[in-house]
Order: structure tokens, then sequence, then C-alpha cells
């Protein structure tokens, strides 16, 4: 059973005539240019720890096959806004799991499309738990509910920003979660 023992955010991007290229570096700004990715849906597993992007990317190795949830955007539009964002819901409690979303944006800044990911993956969470709220209140006022409800313990997002070069280049947005095996922990330090 492949269940993640610890997970991380990470985002970059990356210009290039190429869009594959962009592509490529954007990765690379992230720091998982260097891992075969698979993408999974947006779950955070059970009693799964939250590390950082420095912790985690210490647990990686050239070539691994990594599970991760991305979102991705790319223009080769000059001066076009582009964003990508991934979301966190987490439960109070660690035995419940929790949520993760992906939102891509053009025209939006790193607060929308960050504030847009947070609110898709708190509302994900807050269903699956029976909270009730109203789907058309603000952020603000679903993240007081959420709270009150003392089933929340965190949201956050982590978004990526860029605005297509003048020149007509390609460039890349990418968010992502990172997800590390408890068997890669062990490799790695043993």
């Amino acid at each position: 059973m492949l269940v993640p023992k610890y997970i991380y955010l990470t985002k970059g991007k990356g210009i290039h005539r190429e869009k594959l290229a962009s592509f490529e570096l954007a990765l690379r700004d992230a720091g998982v240019s260097a891992q075969n990715l698979v993408y999974v849906s947006s779950i955070f597993p059970p009693h799964c720890k939250l590390i950082s992007r420095q912790k985690g990317e210490a647990m990686l190795k050239p070539g691994q096959i990594l599970f991760c949830v991305m979102a991705r955007n790319q223009t080769n539009e000059p001066h076009r806004l582009l964003s990508s964002s991934i979301g966190l819901a987490l439960p109070a409690d660690g035995s419940h799991y929790g949520y993760l979303s992906e939102h891509k944006g053009f025209g939006e800044n790193a607060r929308q499309t960050g504030d847009y990911a947070e609110d898709l993956a708190a509302e994900m969470l807050a269903n699956s738990l029976g909270i009730d709220f109203d789907i058309d209140q603000s952020w603000d006022e679903k993240k007081q509910v959420f709270r009150l409800s003392g089933k929340i313990v965190r949201t956050s997002a982590c978004t990526q920003t860029a605005v297509g070069p003048k020149e007509g280049k390609w460039v890349t947005t990418v968010a992502a979660a990172v997800m590390i095996m408890s068997w890669m922990e062990t490799e790695n330090n043993g």
C-alpha cells in the first residue's frame, strides 16, 4: 500500500522559446525536474505530516517515481498574467484525511489564485466533515465558519505567478504538493 508519510509544497516558473523547455525549467525551479512525476488526485492522507520544501527535497533521488498533485499553466502571449496554485486544508483530527486542490488562472494575481485554491480545498474538507456553510459567502466568512467548527486546523496555498514575456517566449508556472513515501525516507537515510 502506497500512502505518503510526508508532503511538501513547492512552486516554480520557467521561460523558454520552446513550450516543453519552459515546463522543464519550471520543474527545475520547483526542485522536481530530476524525478518521474505521477499526478494524483487531491487527498492529504491521515497521519501524513506537512514538511518544508528543504526537508522534502533532501529525501529525493534522481529518476525516482514521485507522486504529486500539480497545477500547471502556460502561455506565449506577451504581457498575459498567469498563475498556478495548490490549496491545502487540514483537519484538526489527524486521523481524518485532508484535501489538496489545484487551480490555474489567467489575469489573477497571486492572492486571488491562492485564495481560490485555498477556498476549494477548505470547501471539500468542510463537506467531508459535515460542516454547514453558505457556498455564496465570502472566503473570510467561510473561514470564520470553518474555524468556529473546530474541525479544520489549517488552510493555506502555494502559488506561482508569471507574466508572458514581451518577445513571445513560453512561460510556465507550476505549483505542486509532493508526496514522500515512508520507504523513500528509509532508503535515503539508510
